[in-house]
């Protein structure tokens, strides 16, 4: 069977084709393509960012409270430049926040320098072989957004490898590494 005899059984179909761009037969398919693509978006919307429910989180769950030697929750002031689209390398990249409150162990500041490996990456799973340990409810970093951290410093003691650090020549200070990191809803 040719895809003309499968299509259009008679001369008629054929003559809609041309008029309307659509056989009789075949009718109703669009309709419910975007039927079902308005029904996923409905699905993605209404899922959402988490916390877009209205209720507040305070990020507080036992692995921010129990890892690293520190502990705060913290604004990210900025993004300094997007993160590069390179997937076969792995990097940790420095962002700049805001302390809002320290929960426990010191910081030196109000504001800190934190990396976070593969940050293109939700937090639940960035974690490899190479930065093991880490994770979070996070899913994007958001410039505004606040976040309730576990820390480590210096970061040298904890990760070895790639990093983009764009406040190199403006802080001199120690860069925290992020072991856990979840998103906070006020």
């Amino acid at each position: 069977m040719t895809w003309l005899s499968k299509d259009f059984r008679s001369l008629r179909d054929f003559g809609s084709l041309r008029r309307t761009g659509t056989c009789p037969r075949k009718r109703g398919h669009g309709t419910r393509l975007v039927l079902a693509c308005l029904l996923a978006g409905a699905c993605c919307v209404s899922c959402g960012r988490q916390g877009d429910s209205g209720e507040a989180d305070t990020g507080e769950d036992a692995e921010v409270t129990t890892r690293g030697s520190c502990e705060v929750t913290a604004q990210l002031l900025e993004l300094r430049g997007t993160f590069p689209d390179l997937p076969n390398y792995h990097y940790a990249f420095v962002m700049k926040y805001k302390v809002l409150q320290v929960h426990r162990g010191k910081i030196d500041g109000d504001t800190i320098y934190v990396a976070h490996y593969d940050p293109h990456k939700p937090r639940a799973a960035a974690a490899d072989v190479r930065a093991e340990g880490i994770g979070g409810n996070l899913r994007q970093f958001e410039a505004g957004d606040e976040h309730r951290m576990a820390l480590e410093a210096p970061i040298d003691d904890y990760y070895m490898g790639g990093m983009i650090n764009r406040y190199f020549k403006e802080w001199k200070g120690p860069i925290y590494w992020a072991v856990w990191t979840n998103r906070v809803v006020r």
